[in-house]
């Protein structure tokens, strides 16, 4: 199984050539999905092939021909070649998240390593070298040079999940159609209600009685990815909202945990843009 992502000018034949290719290595296509954007094209697929089949180094030369030809980038990630699934973890200032994950990793509650902590800031590489992990700083001030130098982490590392534990960026739509369904969020409101910075505020600025958080798989539209799980409590009366965001950065933490739970032992399945556990 592999996933396969091309990206660059739209150009006629890009799909015809690439399935054409695949087709005569002997894949069977599960999954393609494709959109033009102000002229930039951008398609996923993934593919898997008879075990017995598949000569993994001929359909990556094979790629790599197309991609001069066609001149895109055209890049293949073959899923489960290493023995434990490997995690990527974004992130900003904000610590409950992050210390959560890395405890449910140590405690094997999560059932995968982690190859890469990265962060806009660096408060947290403590975290990184404390976990025995290796912390790239990402410099956004620039996001296309950011995005390009953790790309190259992330070849590096073999990274197959990207978790944003309250990263506060926003990700290029190229950035994300790389690791489509595999880039894990945790917004601080019962999605689709307050989408955006600032969910807590608005929430208590509308005087809602239930307030909540979701993970969610990120996609090209801002906080509107397939939900994965949710949580919530009920505001008590005079609750501040420090105290609401008290409250929500702490269920924040064990939601994201349980998404990924899920996700890294296989317990959903996406169709049509919604998640089903299985």
């Amino acid at each position: 199984m592999a996933d396969i992502t091309v990206i660059g000018r739209d150009r006629t034949g890009v799909v015809a050539r690439i399935t054409q290719f695949l087709f005569q290595s002997g894949a069977n296509i599960e999954e393609i999905e494709q959109q033009v954007a102000r002229g930039r094209f951008s398609m996923f697929l993934q593919a898997s092939w008879v075990a017995s089949g598949l000569s993994q180094v001929e359909v990556e030369r094979g790629l790599e021909r197309l991609a001069i030809f066609l001149k895109m980038e055209i890049r293949i990630r073959f899923l489960e070649k290493h023995t434990g699934q490997r995690m990527a973890l974004f992130v900003t200032r904000e610590p409950e998240c992050l210390e959560a994950v890395v405890r449910a990793v140590r405690t094997r509650r999560i059932p995968a390593e982690i190859g890469l902590m990265a962060g806009n800031h660096k408060a947290l590489g403590w975290i990184a070298r404390k976990a025995g992990a290796p912390f790239l700083y990402m410099d956004y001030s620039d996001r296309n040079r950011a995005e390009k130098t953790v790309l190259k982490a992330l070849e590096k590392h073999e990274i197959d999940w990207i978790i944003l534990a309250r990263f506060m960026k926003i990700l290029s739509p190229d950035f994300v159609w790389r690791y489509k369904n595999k880039i894990i969020n945790i917004h601080p409101s019962l999605l689709p209600s307050f989408q955006g910075a600032s969910a807590y505020r608005q929430a208590y600025e509308r005087g809602v009685k239930i307030v909540g958080v979701s993970a969610h798989f990120v996609t090209v539209d801002l906080d509107e990815g397939p939900i994965i799980c949710q949580d919530s409590f009920r505001v008590k009366a005079g609750d501040s909202l420090a105290d609401i965001t008290a409250r929500g950065r702490r269920l924040e933490a064990k939601t994201l945990v349980r998404a990924i739970q899920l996700c890294l032992r296989k317990r959903l399945d996406i169709h049509w843009g919604v998640v089903h556990n299985v």
